[in-house]
């Protein structure tokens, strides 16, 4: 019995110690042991999925995630075996840091890293700017940054950074995010399509199990759709080496330029540029789509459509525009030749030909002074005056004042006539002169062709029609061929080509300071030239807008030649020849051929069955730098001697890939200008390389 109750007071008291010790765990260490469960377990972590790619019309990527990295070091890793190491192999560790950083001297990596070894440091930075994952690649090679984080001590954190591979090219019409990605996309591209291109976020919880953390996926992550762009990276290269070329010779200060498919509207280049305080140009703003400017000229053409389509003209009706000078309600209309004794009397033809002022208000104003509304409902019939509601945000909606509206006075129609007193940004006059040369049929500017996931097409953006027919047939057929006239025969000959027909207006306003009105201080232009080639079956339309300080200003001169250049380079871009055409079957045809790397030269020349005279023995995996020379029967290839390492290569007869690569890989910077063959460096060859500094081609 003694024994029994023994074992049941046992027992009890065992029970009794259990209760309690529940309640203590429940109660009063309930905060403890919630804080060591923590540890173990994290519920609802959120993935965030990869963000899709934008994508040129021809599959080159334009935007794209790519991660970056920060190097940390934690010096009481490893314990003194590591730090044994670090210090053994300190020197090494440095000359590597000092080839993948070269603005950093090894003398400098290493009096870094040993004031963090001095201060024991557990998350010591070792560069101070974010790294590339090709830079983070090449440090992890490096001694003891190899072994683990545990026992080297190296570690990192990612970022997720936007990139753009082809730098400014179309960079505002892609669009930017927010320097935290969390908050989302800040606008272009990216914003207007931030729903697809973002993904869906996934969930998982850690837990630990044997000492180690396992993430376990409850959600996964959705991966962004990819998104199809309508920009051509080459039409866009060509248009923005066109377009700053000529701002930075008469010194503007923005610049526009846009390329479309005619029969799509596909926007195949739009470039926006505006002049920074360091006297270059950056995309800082989408002015192509936003800008509210006074067209000036380029809006004569529709003055002159809607009298063509009522009835009240024809291209022969002949106007006296006198000396250039015309008064209209108290104010002088003055034609841009008025100091040189005007046109005369001319026709309508002649009149848009050379962009007759007087031409153009007086024909409106006869017709439509008694009822302007007839006017600006021809305007409106034509859809010039709609918005576009344009796939990206920030576009600007045309402002075209009625007769009812406040400061209608009865100058406002002739000057309404030429171009003044409206708004449109230079998108909408293009959509405009885009359906003049699309027969009549005005459609929808777009940016995106479609939403791609892992292949297949989630969502296509066909070409939507904002207008089927703007004008009659006659009409279309009319003022066709007088645009044609004015790039032939009148101020737009600078936008026309030898090789193919051009059509179009040019157009050259002065610019409203506001309440300041037109002539306070220095007078500031708009030149510009809308047009569309070839002509007789029209392929892409182009607009090239462009803001400068005071004079000379001409639309033609300045504006047309850029559409000009653009023409040429994109009709030649898409020319496809039978080569045999081209061959003379009586002579052997000696190409010249551009100083440069001559195995790479040697290469194609034998592809091409070129004969050729090698004066250099060529070796397995090794540049040969050199020039050419031409002779009767052969091209003969010269190798120069080895320059060193320290001195700058003479690069005179190079094209600019050669030139360029030589030049950086010896640490210049390397500024181009012109296209062709170097003909001239800023830093003759021969001369003590500085690393970082920038030398100057000019290419001819």
């Amino acid at each position: 019995m003694t024994r029994y109750f023994f074992v049941v007071l046992v027992m009890g008291l065992l029970g009794i110690a259990i209760v309690v010790k529940a309640a203590v765990i429940m109660f009063a260490e309930r905060q403890y042991w919630q804080d060591v469960a923590d540890r173990f377990v994290k519920e609802n972590v959120t993935v965030k999925p990869n963000r899709g790619n934008i994508l040129s019309s021809d599959g080159k990527l334009m935007a794209s995630s790519l991660p970056e990295y920060r190097i940390y070091m934690d010096f009481k890793a490893g314990g003194e075996t590591k730090d044994t190491m670090l210090v053994n192999h300190m020197n090494e560790i440095c000359e590597g840091l000092h080839k993948i950083f070269p603005d950093k001297s090894a003398a400098e990596f290493k009096s870094h890293l040993q004031k963090g070894r001095k201060k024991g440091s557990r998350n010591y930075l070792i560069y101070p700017r974010r790294i590339s994952y090709i830079q983070y690649k090449e440090a992890k090679r490096l001694p003891v940054f190899n072994l683990n984080k545990y026992k080297g001590g190296f570690h990192e954190q990612v970022y997720n950074q936007r990139k753009k591979p082809f730098g400014s090219l179309a960079a505002r019409t892609l669009g930017d995010l927010y320097a935290d990605t969390a908050q989302g996309a800040k606008n272009g591209i990216e914003l207007a399509f931030d729903t697809l291109l973002k993904g869906r976020d996934g969930i998982t919880h850690r837990q630990k199990v044997m000492n180690k953390y396992l993430n376990i996926v409850d959600i996964a992550p959705v991966d962004g759709c990819d998104i199809i762009s309508t920009l051509d990276v080459g039409m866009q290269d060509i248009c923005e080496k066109a377009l700053v070329d000529k701002l930075k010779e008469i010194n503007a200060t923005v610049g526009v330029a846009i390329l479309m498919e005619v029969e799509t509207g596909e926007v195949k280049a739009i470039v926006n540029m505006m002049k920074a305080g360091d006297g270059n140009y950056y995309e800082m703003r989408n002015n192509a789509i936003s800008d509210m400017m006074e067209p000036g000229s380029t809006f004569k053409t529709a003055s002159i459509m809607v009298a063509l389509e009522d009835g009240k003209i024809t291209p022969e009706t002949e106007v006296d525009t006198g000396n250039g000078v015309m008064m209209m309600y108290g104010s002088k209309m003055r034609d841009h030749n008025w100091h040189r004794g005007g046109y005369g009397k001319i026709n309508v033809t002649r009149i848009l030909e050379v962009s007759s002022n007087v031409g153009v208000s007086y024909l409106i104003d006869k017709h439509y002074k008694d009822n302007p509304q007839k006017y600006v409902d021809g305007l409106k019939r034509m859809s010039i005056d709609q918005p576009l509601n344009l796939q990206i945000s920030g576009e600007g909606k045309p402002n075209i004042k009625g007769p009812k509206e406040r400061y209608f006075a009865k100058t406002t129609l002739p000057w309404m006539s030429i171009g003044y007193e409206t708004q449109v940004p230079p998108l909408n006059i293009l959509t405009f002169y885009n359906a003049i040369a699309n027969n009549g049929t005005m459609v929808r500017p777009k940016f995106v062709r479609a939403a791609v996931k892992d292949g297949e097409v989630i969502k296509e953006y066909p070409t939507e029609v904002i207008n089927p027919k703007i004008c009659s047939d006659r009409t279309l057929t009319q003022i066709r061929d007088i645009l044609e006239k004015v790039v032939s025969q009148g101020l737009a000959k600078p936008a026309g080509s030898k090789q193919f027909s051009v059509a179009g207006k040019t157009g050259t306003a002065q610019v409203s300071q506001g309440l300041a009105g037109y002539k306070s201080g220095r007078v500031n232009y708009l030149v510009s030239f809308c047009g569309y080639f070839p002509a007789e079956a029209p392929k892409y339309s182009c607009i090239v807008s462009i803001q400068k300080p005071g004079l000379p200003a001409s639309g033609g001169l300045m504006a047309g030649s850029v559409f000009g250049k653009i023409a040429e380079r994109v009709y030649a871009k898409n020319l496809r020849f039978d080569i045999r055409s081209a061959i003379d079957s009586t002579s052997n045809v000696i190409p010249p051929v551009k100083a440069g790397e001559m195995n790479e030269a040697l290469q194609v020349l034998d592809g091409l069955n070129v004969p050729v005279q090698k004066q250099f023995s060529p070796k397995k995996g090794k540049e040969a730098w050199g020039h050419t020379q031409e002779s009767p029967n052969a091209v003969i290839l010269q190798a120069k001697e080895e320059t060193s390492s320290n001195t700058v290569p003479n690069v005179i007869g190079m094209g600019a890939k050669d030139a360029v690569y030589l030049l950086e890989s010896k640490g210049l910077k390397v500024r181009i200008s012109g296209i062709g063959k170097v003909k001239n460096q800023s830093i003759p060859g021969g001369n003590r390389v500085v690393k970082g500094q920038t030398i100057a081609l000019t290419l001819r």
